[in-house]
């Protein structure tokens, strides 16, 4: 039996820390039955704000970490996440109604997708670089960089799935991170990022929101901090205007496919392809010694 008499206690985890809406605000998350489960913090444009500086803060340095060691905290993250396993189940079967073997297979699948991006931490580069042929007695190199700050929204579908297979192709290369969580369940997401509070990833490299995507979204398209943005789980009433203000401040649109929950758990939401939205590409021209 457990020893606290009151119903867990959410908080965003923004900068390496769990904190509370600075507004004070919460909402009521329901579970599968619809009965009352827990209150999330109800983030605002100043959480957002915070959020994004907590991120822009953390990027260059994450950015500085040899591919190697980002691997490292990557698969760290993984066995992390596998010592939440019961709380994280327990929390997938309350607010989703699946099965405990289904709540574990979502759990398999983000373990396995943080230990995927692990191992591509240090071998995307050498697929995605490139020595240019050119006409003068100069060497010619592609090679591709982190773009900055990926603000994302997450979708309803899978929330666990779908959050570690939106998150870890976006850091892997040295980006960080601002993630809105589904509104409906953010509860699981906040959840995992007890495992991120115990890995080795630095303050600020992922940072998570939970609130109203129609309050929170089009601040964070045109916040001129976020580098990148994906509209995953943003509302499809909503994107038009979105994608417009992400374009005022130049921000580079990525949207990853809207997969069913069988297809998060799948390979169908990994691969290279995954990482390579998230990269630009610098082209270096040097002379040929002699």
């Amino acid at each position: 039996m457990s020893r606290t008499t009151v119903l867990k206690t959410y908080k965003l985890w923004v900068g390496g820390a769990f904190i509370r809406s600075e507004s004070g605000r919460a909402y009521p998350v329901r579970d599968a039955r619809g009965e009352f489960w827990a209150n999330a913090p109800q983030a605002s444009r100043k959480d957002l704000r915070d959020a994004v500086q907590a991120a822009h803060k953390a990027q260059s340095g994450w950015a500085r970490r040899t591919a190697y060691n980002r691997g490292q905290i990557l698969y760290r993250v993984a066995e992390m996440l596998e010592t939440r396993r019961a709380a994280i189940r327990e929390e997938l079967h309350a607010v989703l109604g699946v099965s405990p073997d289904d709540a574990d297979a979502e759990i398999d699948a983000s373990i396995d997708r943080w230990v995927y991006y692990a191992g591509w931490s240090d071998k995307f580069a050498a697929l995605l670089s490139a020595v240019n042929p050119v006409a003068m007695p100069m060497h010619n190199f592609t090679v591709p960089e982190p773009t900055g700050v990926v603000g994302i929204a997450c979708p309803d579908e899978a929330p666990l799935a779908s959050l570690c297979s939106l998150l870890a192709p976006a850091i892997v290369s040295g980006n960080t991170v601002v993630a809105l969580l589904p509104e409906a369940v953010p509860t699981v997401g906040l959840a995992f990022a007890e495992a991120l509070a115990t890995s080795d990833l630095p303050a600020g490299v992922v940072n998570l929101l939970s609130g109203s995507p129609h309050e929170l979204l089009s601040h964070l398209a045109r916040h001129v901090e976020v580098d990148a943005l994906n509209l995953c789980g943003a509302p499809d009433e909503t994107r038009a205007a979105l994608e417009q203000a992400a374009a005022e401040t130049i921000t580079r649109l990525h949207r990853s496919p809207r997969l069913t929950p069988e297809e998060w758990r799948s390979d169908a939401a990994q691969g290279l392809h995954w990482i390579e939205p998230y990269l630009e590409f610098k082209t270096v021209w040097h002379p040929q010694g002699w």
